[in-house]
């Protein structure tokens, strides 16, 4: 049996069993939408995404080498397999199944497990309408959605569903199940030719966008824009590779939301065509329940909402392809965590006595205004790492008891996000402690988090998303370039910048680190509609059991009479919750 789907439709877009990639060893079958099936003595493999192993030049020529390399090495194999990819192996006549997901996790996969089969899709809708009966919300994922803004893996909403993490394989027999990493990054600290590996670099990023325009040769291709160091350097490098260059971008008409003029900047720099869409209250309350509905899972991210607007926009003008510059700063230390927390270690290379000593003696200055900075970095900077990077988190900075219902908090435990970063943050060995944190936002920042968040805007607006900064090219790229080299100082993406020198623009190469977050708190204190919408939300939020009704009462108040953009941002997350859950009540 062979089956093939347009290899350019993406599988992620499949809203239906038919269109998904689904198994079970009950009758051990597979769909795979964008992909292709190949039944090879006894064994089925399905695959979908844009894949190549070895030599392979097709998904049909992929699937047979695996095939052979696979009876050989077994799940070995699976290391040599690059780009994006969800990969099925079943063995019915040893009640077997193999589930892998590629390094970074560009996708999601979800999967069920029970005595008697093994089931998994690429959507979770599909899987949970196999057993809809056991539609049961996971009262621990709940509690690290709000705590993370999202769903982090391996878990998922619903009770006895989980996601599969990036670059992990989970192996299923005769109801035994074993989850694993595949491949783990080793990073290096040996010097390097920087000259050279910035171009290469560059290099690798061309070849990438030239592909992606290549490929699909009956499709238009497009660009997200926001003018930060990604999305100017995709874009400019789609410039190069097409005729006239088409990009998207938002903006805010909000003072320190809004970089716009950037966008423009390297729209001009590339001589490249741009649109511009400026997000206002009234589009928040016109898609923002169709975009929390049509979420996998509840996602509190604000810059879905923005980012679907962009995606519809570019398909609404005839476009089927968005180039996206996710990856770059989790690649190449670009996040201003990195050199905070930097500043954070010189502390911990002092003895631990005169540690001790700066404690205490700072302590009394807690109270003082003019002299607390001095204990709260001292008083940080004795968290270790990967718990120092969670100290501005809600429910660290709020006792959870006060937010929670009592039953609720009994039957989770608070410090699961915590203990999920740990491992991850430990996984590696003889890394440094930046590496470190760039393989944590590998997980959470970008499998989990930005990803998902793009993936979903550009599903719901009908168009494909292709990432030219996440080639396995470039990832192993970023393993061999130094710490120091990554990030010297306080001048985060060193390496990066320098590569660049010439190709960007100056005033791109310096500006600050800008996020694309959406003004929701602030817009929410005048805009009568918009707080309608959360008041809604927040009120059916409160008799759903899980928290605390007074909570939202001081949690409005805040928002109100306190900081507007801080205390807006957990509102929004609730909302999202709460809409999402509206749609499940509906199906």
């Amino acid at each position: 049996m062979n089956s093939t789907v347009s290899p350019h439709s993406q599988y992620i877009l499949a809203s239906t069993l038919e269109h998904s990639i689904h198994a079970s060893l009950e009758n051990a079958f597979c769909v795979a939408a964008g992909g292709e099936i190949l039944v090879n003595d006894g064994l089925i493999l399905a695959i979908a995404g844009r894949v190549r192993y070895r030599n392979a030049t097709s998904l049909s020529a992929t699937l047979q080498a695996l095939a052979m390399d696979y009876r050989q090495m077994g799940k070995l194999t699976l290391a040599n397999l690059t780009g994006v990819f969800v990969l099925a192996i079943l063995d019915p006549t040893q009640n077997y199944a193999l589930l892998a997901i590629d390094k970074i996790g560009i996708e999601q996969v979800y999967y069920r497990s029970d005595n008697t089969g093994f089931s998994f899709c690429s959507r979770l809708a599909p899987l949970v309408q196999l057993s809809p009966e056991n539609r049961q919300l996971d009262q621990q994922a709940l509690y690290n959605y709000i705590y993370c803004h999202f769903v982090p893996s391996p878990r998922s909403i619903y009770c006895g569903i989980h996601k599969l993490p990036a670059g992990h394989v989970v192996e299923w027999q005769k109801g035994e199940m074993q989850i694993s990493p595949y491949w783990l990054p080793k990073f290096s600290e040996t010097p390097i030719d920087l000259a050279a590996s910035g171009k290469e670099m560059l290099a690798i990023i061309r070849s990438a966008v030239e592909t992606a325009v290549a490929e699909p040769t009956d499709q238009a291709v497009a660009a997200f824009l926001s003018g930060g160091l990604d999305s100017s350097t995709v874009a400019g490098m789609l410039a190069q590779s097409v005729e006239v260059a088409q990009t998207y971008s938002i903006g805010f008409d909000v003072p320190g939301y809004d970089e716009m003029a950037y966008a423009r900047i390297a729209r001009q720099h590339f001589h490249a065509k741009g649109y511009e869409h400026y997000v206002t209250p009234a589009d928040i309350t016109q898609w923002l329940p169709l975009v929390a509905m049509g979420a996998d899972e509840p996602f509190g991210n604000s810059s879905l909402l923005p980012a679907f607007l962009c995606a519809q926009c570019a398909r609404e003008q005839g476009f089927q392809v968005l180039l996206a510059g996710d990856g770059g700063d989790e690649l190449f230390a670009g996040n201003e965590r990195y050199a905070k927390q930097g500043i954070f270690e010189y502390f911990n290379q002092w003895p631990l006595w005169l540690q001790s000593l700066l404690f205490i003696s700072t302590k009394p200055l807690a109270k003082m205004p003019v002299l607390r900075k001095a204990y709260s970095y001292v008083s940080q900077a004795r968290t270790p790492l990967p718990d120092r990077m969670d100290t501005y988190v809600f429910l660290e900075r709020h006792n959870p008891q006060t937010v929670f219902e009592d039953g609720f908090i009994e039957s989770i435990d608070i410090h699961e996000p915590r203990t999920l970063k740990r491992r991850l943050f430990a996984a590696l060995d003889n890394a440094s402690k930046l590496n470190r944190m760039m393989y944590l936002d590998w997980h959470f920042t970008l499998h989990d988090n930005d990803l998902v968040k793009v993936n979903t805007a550009c599903r719901l607006a009908g168009i494909e998303v292709i990432y030219p900064m996440l080639t396995d090219e470039l990832v192993l790229l970023s393993t061999r370039i130094p710490s120091k080299d990554k990030l010297r100082g306080s001048n985060l993406r060193w390496f990066y910048k320098q590569a660049s020198q010439g190709f960007l623009p100056r005033s791109i190469l310096e500006k600050k680190k800008h996020g694309f977050g959406l003004p929701f708190g602030i817009w929410m204190q005048n805009h009568q509609p918009l707080q309608d919408l959360a008041l809604d939300s927040l009120s059916r939020i409160k008799t759903r059991g899980f928290i605390r009704p007074q909570f939202i009462d001081e949690l409005l108040r805040l928002h109100r009479d306190k900081h507007a953009a801080y205390y807006g941002e957990l509102v929004w997350v609730l909302m999202m919750l709460d809409l999402w859950l509206e749609g499940q009540e509906k199906v």
